[in-house]
């Protein structure tokens, strides 16, 4: 299903009715916003403190970069060229 949606001055935008109903999106419901390219996507989610949830899985990221020796940017870099080698 395509909609158009316009972004107001605040940067809000509507989500279609249809679409609202079919996920069972209402008042209070949250939606995690995420940017890939030139896509916004937003995906309900059912987390009573989603920032508390980030912070969680921010802290399970670290412990898992530090096992993997990575530190920097140069080092993710470096990890995705051996896995494509890999491959």
């Amino acid at each position: 299903m395509v909609e158009i949606a316009t972004v107001t001055t605040k940067g809000q935008i509507v989500i279609p009715s249809n679409i609202r109903n079919e996920l069972g999106l209402e008042e209070g419901s949250q939606v995690v916003v995420s940017k890939l390219e030139d896509f916004i996507i937003l995906k309900k989610i059912n987390i009573a403190d989603p920032k508390d949830e980030f912070r969680k899985l921010t802290e399970i990221g670290k412990k898992h970069s530090k096992k993997i020796k990575i530190k920097s940017e140069e080092d993710v870099v470096r990890k995705i060229h051996e896995g494509r080698k890999k491959v």
